[in-house]
């Protein structure tokens, strides 16, 4: 039997990867989600910046000020670099 790899998914509400315990979403999350929402990306911005409040939310009450600009570079800053990414292998 093959074992399939296990998801990079999300541990509340610490926000770390149940797989590799990276801040979520690591990169092989960032890597899935990319997939998952091809040629979707809009949804894919509201996802994440779903997730995002999630996480916002789930900081204040452990009793932790969230890090903003920080939370947005991790759940959203990667989408503009993987856009321009895609963009520039079709040039």
């Amino acid at each position: 039997m093959i074992a399939r790899p296990r998801p990079h998914l999300p541990v509340r509400p610490a926000w770390r990867c149940r797989n590799c315990a990276a801040p979520w979403p690591c990169g092989p999350a960032q890597l899935a989600l990319a997939a998952e929402f091809y040629g979707h990306s809009i949804a894919l911005a509201f996802y994440l910046a779903a997730s995002m409040r999630e996480a916002i939310d789930d900081t204040y009450e452990l009793g932790l000020r969230p890090d903003l600009p920080a939370l947005h570079a991790r759940f959203l800053g990667w989408m503009s670099v993987a856009r321009r990414r895609r963009r520039s292998h079709r040039l």
